[in-house]
C-alpha cells in the first residue's frame, strides 16, 4: 500500500474534485459519513459527543459528522475554535447546515468556555488536520491539553490535531487520541513509535478518491500489504528437491547462549531453506545435535566462542551471522574474514552488528546482498544518534544507499531501507514479540529466504511480513504476555498457509 505525503494527498482531494468530477462540499461530506458510521459501529453513539472544531477543512469535517450523527439521534454538543476570521468555504457551508438542526454550537474565546468532559462522553477533535506547518500554542494548545487531559474518550478525525503529518513534532504537544479515523492510507506520522502515545488505534476509512490518482502517483513510502508479498512470494514446484532451495550457513552461538543459535536454525528451515548447516563453537554441539536433527552441524576449533570459518564457504547459498556470537576478538577476526571473502548474500544480526560498530571499516566489504537487522540502540552504534524517528528513517535510507545494502530498522513497525531508496514498514507483528530471542528469529528467516534465490529486498520484506504475521497468530492463542520467541518458529507454517 503508498503511503502519500500530506501534500500529495491534498492533490488527490483536488485530483478527484476535478476528474471524478465532485463538488469539494461533497467529497467532504463522503468523509463525514464515513466517520459518523464508524461512530455509530462502534457504539460511541450511546454516549454524549463534544465535537471540536477549527475553521478549516478538518472542522468542516466534524460539522458534517455532527450534523449526520444528530440525524441519527445522538447526542452531540459543537464547539468551534474562535479565530476571529471566517472558516472556509465547506465550513462555513456545513455551519449553515447545523445551525438549522441545533442550537447546541459554542464558541470557544477563552479557557473559561473549555466544557467539563467526564468519563461518559467522547470527544471528538476536529480541530486542525494536515495543514499544520507550525507547533501548535496559546489558547489552541490549551484546549488540546484540556481534552487529552479529560477522562473522555478521544476521537481525531485524519489526524490528532497538533501532528506534524511528514515530519516529528516529538517536541511537540499533540492531542492524545484513543481512535485516529484515518483516510484511505497510512501517513508517514502513524509509522513512528515516537507517536504512538498520541494517535492511539488508527483505522482506516475509505471515502472514495479517485484510484486513477493512486496507481499514477509515485509514493516515497509503502506500506507491505498481502498485495505486495503475494508479488513476491513463489510457490513451490511439484518436481523440486531440497537442493533448490539452497544451501543455508548460520554462524551463532556461544558459551551461554547456544540458544540464540538453535531458534536461528529452526527459523531457517521453517521457512524453507533446503539445507541447512550451523557453525557454532564446540560447547554448543549437543545442544543443536539434540535439539534441531535436521540441521548439520559444523563446529569451531574454539570451545566457547567463533573463531574460525567453515571448511569450504563455496557450497554455501546464503549465510546469517550474529545470533549470540559475542564480541571476543577473534570472533572479530572471523566476521572480518567473512566479509573479506563471502561473496553470497549475508545476514547481519546482533553481536555481529556490535562487532561492526565497533570495526566501522569493514563496513565498507558489504555489499548489495548484504542485509543488517539492527534494533534502534544497535542502529545507533552503528550509524550514530538521531534526534527522533523521521531522522533514523533518513539516516537509514542515506547509509542503505552509502553501504549499498539493506537495512532492516526493527520496530513496531519495521522500516527497510533498500540502496535503491525504496522505503518501506511493515504492518504485521505485536508487543508480545518484544522478547528475547525474536531478532534470532528473524535472522534464520532472512538466511533462509536468501538461500532460496531470494534477492536481499524481496527476502527483508517477504521476512519480516512473516515474522510478524507468525507473531500475531503466536499471540491470538497465547496472549502477548505468554509469548516467547520460540512460539514465533511454531506459526511460520500457519502464515504460508494463508498465502
Amino acid at each position: 500500500m503508498k503511503m502519500f505525503t500530506a501534500d500529495q494527498i491534498r492533490a488527490w482531494d483536488a485530483y478527484t474534485i476535478a476528474h471524478e468530477p465532485i463538488a469539494s462540499i461533497d467529497l467532504m461530506e463522503r468523509a463525514a459519513l464515513a466517520c459518523s458510521n464508524w461512530i455509530l459501529q462502534h457504539l460511541f453513539s450511546k454516549k454524549k459527543l463534544h465535537i471540536f472544531c477549527g475553521k478549516g477543512n478538518n472542522g468542516g469535517d466534524g460539522l458534517a459528522i455532527a450534523r449526520l450523527l444528530l440525524q441519527e439521534g445522538v447526542s452531540v454538543v459543537t464547539y468551534i475554535y474562535e479565530t476571529g476570521t471566517k472558516g472556509t468555504d465547506d465550513f462555513q457551508h456545513n455551519l449553515e447546515r447545523l445551525h438549522k438542526l441545533t442550537k447546541e454550537i459554542h464558541f470557544i474565546q477563552s479557557a473559561e468556555f473549555f466544557p467539563a468532559l467526564t468519563a461518559d462522553d467522547v470527544a471528538i477533535d476536529a480541530l486542525l488536520g494536515t495543514g499544520l506547518n507550525k507547533p501548535i500554542d496559546g489558547l489552541m494548545l490549551q484546549l488540546v491539553e484540556h481534552i487529552s487531559n479529560s477522562p473522555a474518550a478521544v476521537i481525531s478525525i485524519d489526524i490528532p490535531t497538533g501532528m506534524f503529518a511528514d515530519k516529528s513534532c516529538k517536541e511537540y504537544t499533540c492531542t492524545r487520541a484513543d481512535h485516529t479515523l484515518n483516510f484511505l492510507v497510512y501517513k508517514l506520522c502513524f509509522m513512528m513509535q515516537e507517536n504512538a502515545d498520541w494517535f492511539g488505534e488508527v483505522h482506516l476509512l475509505d471515502i472514495g478518491l479517485h484510484p486513477t490518482y493512486y496507481y499514477e502517483t509515485i509514493a516515497f513510502h509503502q506500506l507491505i500489504d498481502q498485495e505486495i508479498i503475494s508479488s513476491i512470494y513463489r510457490k513451490r514446484k511439484p518436481f523440486s528437491h531440497k537442493g533448490v532451495f539452497g544451501h543455508a550457513l548460520i554462524m551463532a552461538g556461544s558459551y551461554g547462549k547456544n540458544g540464540a543459535a538453535v531458534l536461528s536454525a529452526k527459523a531457517a528451515l521453517r521457512i524453507g531453506a533446503g539445507l541447512l548447516t550451523v557453525h557454532t563453537p564446540k560447547c554448543g554441539y549437543t545442544v543443536l545435535q539434540s535439539t534441531v536433527p535436521e540441521a548439520m552441524l559444523e563446529t569451531d576449533v574454539e570451545e566457547q566462542h567463533l573463531s574460525t570459518l567453515p571448511t569450504d564457504m563455496s557450497r554455501y547459498t546464503a549465510i546469517g551471522i550474529g545470533p549470540g556470537i559475542g564480541l571476543h576478538e577473534q570472533t572479530a577476526e572471523l566476521l572480518m574474514n567473512l566479509l573479506h571473502t563471502a561473496h553470497q548474500p549475508v545476514v547481519l544480526d546482533a553481536d555481529a552488528l556490535n562487532l561492526l560498530s565497533i570495526k566501522k571499516d569493514l563496513t565498507k566489504h558489504l555489499h548489495e546482498e548484504c542485509i543488517l537487522t539492527p534494533h534502534p540502540k544497535e542502529f545507533e552504534r552503528l550509524f550514530g544518534k538521531t534526534n527522533n524517528d523521521f531522522e533514523r528513517k533518513e539516516l537509514a535510507l542515506q547509509k542503505a544507499e552509502e553501504l549499498n545494502c539493506v537495512i532492516v530498522l526493527k520496530g513496531h513497525h519495521t522500516f527497510i531501507a533498500s540502496p535503491n531508496g525504496d522505503a518501506w514498514f511493515n504492518n504485521t507483528g505485536n508487543a508480545g514479540m518484544a522478547t528475547a530471542g525474536s531478532g534470532d528469529i528473524l535472522t534464520g528467516i532472512l538466511t533462509g529466504l536468501l538461500a532460496q534465490g531470494y534477492n536481499a529486498e524481496e527476502a527483508a520484506i517477504l521476512g519480516v511480513y512473516i515474522h510478524g504475521a507468525a507473531g500475531d497468530l503466536a499471540a491470538q492463542q497465547l496472549s502477548q504476555e505468554a509469548m516467547m520467541a520460540g512460539d514465533i518458529n511454531q506459526y511460520i507454517g500457519s502464515v504460508f498457509l494463508q498465502l
